[in-house]
């Protein structure tokens, strides 16, 4: 089997015609380049050149070479290349929080352009409430996650960065035929009505609790639900209010007939959290610029 050094010496050569041409191309002495050349040929038991006046000339069984010889070391080149490659290439498991829906937090632009950029990076998702996932980010069973606070709060904790996606707002939406119990209604009055809860952990009871409890009162519970598509069916079978954010509203009014309260709403914002002395990490600095190519700059 040759080395790589004598397969070159001889493509060189063949390309040049030269030794003393080769020898400059390689960075090596005109005798080291003879040298190789001639043991090269002793191994092969086979004569690949011959001399003309205007310099070496391959022979009929170094033109059969030749070709063999460029393909061992173009593969070589890129066996090397790929190996560098891994070097940089960024490997491991990024555990990812989500909430809502998928296409609200635009989930499958994200980790398509995560994969596109890391391939070897492994992602775990862990579906829950907003306060779950920044309570699961901050004890460090999860690397990223997606939160709900108003507007600027962000979660309120020293040890966690976060960075606002946009702005949004919630509305107070209501069963068909409710629009007289609801027309004119203020917080006061909204708080007698049914309510459809949800725990201390979702970013609706943050909300609803912002702007009830300063006035010293609690929404009128009858039904407690940890998820959004449960509360949604429960508003929709009359069982009472709820929150739901912009486009939800709009739509369960068009296509359900719900009702949502005139000149109620709760502005929020969708942020992206994680540790700040996690900020340097690989796969959380990956994650970050990824979000930047998805979401750009903060809506207004």
């Amino acid at each position: 089997m040759q080395d790589l050094q004598t397969l070159r010496a001889f493509v060189t050569v063949a390309r040049e015609g030269s030794v003393s041409r080769a020898a400059e191309r390689l960075h090596l002495t005109q005798p080291a380049v003879s040298l190789k050349l001639k043991q090269f040929q002793a191994g092969l038991g086979l004569t690949l050149f011959q001399r003309r006046p205007q310099g070496l000339e391959l022979t009929a069984d170094g033109r059969a070479l030749l070709p063999a010889a460029e393909k061992a070391l173009a593969a070589m080149a890129a066996f090397e290349q790929n190996a560098r490659a891994l070097h940089s290439t960024l490997r491991g498991r990024l555990k990812i929080g989500t909430i809502v829906d998928p296409e609200f937090i635009r989930l499958g632009a994200f980790l398509r352009r995560l994969v596109e950029r890391a391939p070897q990076l492994e992602t775990e998702l862990h579906h829950g409430m907003s306060g779950s996932v920044l309570e699961w980010v901050r004890r460090g069973e999860l690397d990223v996650g997606f939160f709900l606070a108003p507007p600027g709060e962000g979660p309120g904790l020293p040890e966690i960065a976060h960075r606002e996606l946009t702005h949004f707002h919630y509305h107070v939406i209501a069963p068909a035929g409710w629009g007289s119990r609801l027309a004119g209604a203020d917080w006061p009055r909204l708080a007698t009505l049914p309510w459809i809860t949800t725990p201390e952990d979702s970013a609706h009871h943050r909300l609803l609790h912002g702007v009830l409890d300063p006035l010293g009162i609690v929404p009128n519970g009858v039904a407690q639900v940890d998820q959004e598509a449960c509360m949604l069916d429960l508003v929709r079978a009359g069982v009472g209010l709820s929150l739901a954010r912009d486009a939800l509203a709009m739509a369960e009014r068009q296509e359900r007939g719900l009702v949502v309260a005139e000149g109620v709403r709760l502005p929020c914002a969708l942020s992206f959290v994680w540790r700040r002395d996690r900020g340097e990490e690989a796969v959380i600095a990956e994650a970050l610029e990824v979000l930047t190519g998805v979401w750009g700059a903060l809506a207004p």
